[in-house]
Formats: C-alpha cells, sequence, structure tokens
C-alpha cells in the first residue's frame, strides 16, 4: 500500500493540526481524500488550499459534528452513497482535556463529551463503515482502520464509565483513549479473516497543535513526527497484514492492561453496542 494513487482515505478532523497535516501529505501521493470537519468554512477553506498546493481535484469534504451520534450515521450514510469503498479509514477527530478540565459536559445524546467524541463517534462511524472496508479488501487485498489514541491511558470503571461521580477532563480524555485502543484489539479479532487491518497508534507526545497549546501550554514535539508515524501506519509495505496491535510512533508498544483483558473488552463491546444503537 505505499502507492496510494486511486486509494479511497477517509481521515476524520482533517480541518486542523495532525489531521490535516496528514491530508496535505497524502494528497500530494494522489489519493482520493474524504476530509471530515465541523466547520464548513474551514474544510472548504481547506479543500481549496490543498487542491492548490497538490494538483490533486479528488478531495471531498464532509461536515459533522461527532458530539451527535446522528451525525456520525449521516457522515457514514454520505459516504457510503457516494463511494465504492474504503481503502483506510483515520480515525483522527477528537477533543483533548479542554479548557475548564474540572467542567464535566455530555453530548447530544447525553453521554460524557470526550467519551462520545474520542470513541462512541468512531466506534459507530467504523461499523457503518465495515461493508466499504469489506468491499476494498477483496478488490484490492487489504483494507485499514488506524485509530488515532494516546500514550495518555486510563483504566475503565465500568461502575461510572460516564464518570458522573468522579470527573476530571485527563481523567475522561485518558479513558476514552484506552477505549479507543481495547476497540482496536476487539475489532481486529473479529474482521482477522477479512483481509481489513485495525491498529491503534499514539502518534507523539505534545505535538504542536491547537489542542496541546490550550491544554498543555507548550509542545514538545512537532504535527510532522506525528504524521510520519501515522503515514507510516497507511503506506507501509510491511505492515501488510499486521493487525490488532498499539503503536507508539513507529514502534510497537503495549497499551495500558486493561487493553488485553478480554472480559474488559466484552463488556465494552457490549455496552458499546447499546450506547449507540447497533
Amino acid at each position: 500500500m505505499n502507492n496510494t494513487v486511486e486509494q479511497i482515505i477517509l481521515i476524520t478532523g482533517a480541518t486542523d493540526g495532525l489531521g490535516r497535516r496528514v491530508a496535505e501529505d497524502l494528497a500530494a501521493t494522489g489519493a482520493i481524500l474524504l476530509l471530515h470537519g465541523r466547520n464548513q468554512q474551514k474544510g472548504e477553506k481547506l479543500i481549496e488550499n490543498i487542491r492548490a498546493a497538490s494538483g490533486n481535484s479528488q478531495l471531498h469534504y464532509d461536515n459533522a459534528d461527532f458530539s451527535s451520534l446522528a451525525e456520525v450515521n449521516q457522515l457514514a450514510e454520505t459516504v457510503t452513497a457516494v463511494q465504492p469503498r474504503l481503502d483506510v479509514l483515520i480515525n483522527n477527530a477528537g477533543l483533548g482535556a479542554g479548557p475548564r478540565p474540572q467542567q464535566r459536559e455530555t453530548s447530544a445524546d447525553g453521554y460524557e463529551l470526550r467519551f462520545a467524541v474520542n470513541y462512541l463517534a468512531p466506534f459507530l462511524l467504523t461499523h457503518r463503515l465495515l461493508p466499504l472496508l469489506r468491499r476494498a479488501s477483496e478488490e484490492m487485498g487489504e483494507a485499514r482502520i488506524i485509530n488515532v489514541a494516546s500514550a495518555a491511558q486510563q483504566a475503565l470503571d465500568f461502575a461510572d464509565p460516564m464518570l458522573e461521580k468522579d470527573y476530571s477532563g485527563m481523567r475522561a480524555y485518558s479513558q476514552s483513549k484506552l477505549a479507543l485502543v481495547m476497540f482496536s484489539f476487539d475489532l481486529a479479532a473479529e474482521l482477522k479473516e477479512s483481509g481489513i487491518c485495525v491498529n491503534a497508534l499514539h502518534p507523539a507526545s505534545l505535538m504542536d497543535t491547537n489542542m496541546v497549546r490550550e491544554w498543555f501550554g507548550t509542545p514538545q514535539t512537532t504535527v510532522e513526527e506525528g504524521a510520519d508515524a501515522l503515514e507510516h501506519l497507511v503506506l507501509a509495505e510491511e505492515l501488510k497484514g499486521v493487525t490488532g496491535k498499539y503503536f507508539n510512533g513507529q514502534q510497537l508498544a503495549r497499551a495500558t492492561d486493561q487493553a488485553y483483558d478480554e472480559e474488559a473488552r466484552r463488556r465494552l463491546r457490549e455496552l458499546s453496542r447499546r450506547w449507540v444503537g447497533i
């Protein structure tokens, strides 16, 4: 998959930071890019700028607020109605701890906001797009799902998964990112004979993004470093068939212990299916 010409790639959270840089880089390779954001004006400007810089006219933008499961479903319906297949799904959109990390917020559906955006939205979107990913695997030999997680991980408390009793923005963020890793491992096992590879990634620590500047102040790494790691999972031929793994940058790594607990993953899977209505 080191040649992305005619590859159809969906990147969520593509209007800023890591998603934007990866979109710019992959556009230059000739990929067909489906770019997602939650601000229509920024999305249209993004398409205009990337098209001018890359000469790639196969760029498409869709707007969806991932705090609403209805909008996630609408995005999936739009992509499914238009695209013949989906070669790569990059679940990148997410929220950090927020500017007021002690203030608990909820999504349009009543779920803890970071859990909803960082985990439930990609959980639902991925399941809705599996038919397109299966078609790509059948036609092209493989499809890839890359879930952008974080090294910041905290075990889920199944007695209070929405953090109604003991909330902090950092805990909410870290829990949602571990849930995304658990989902990656669980889905990889489910799809192991399908040719669809599912992996989770911590791209780089404290990249120079709006989220990090709002949250921590001073970045420690560049967006380019994170983009290199993410693009490695998209492009590397040596990763063909590699699935169910967690990467820290371009290296295999170990996630928090709960990610390897099959019973915990089963409980999360069953709850998640109920929460998103599948």
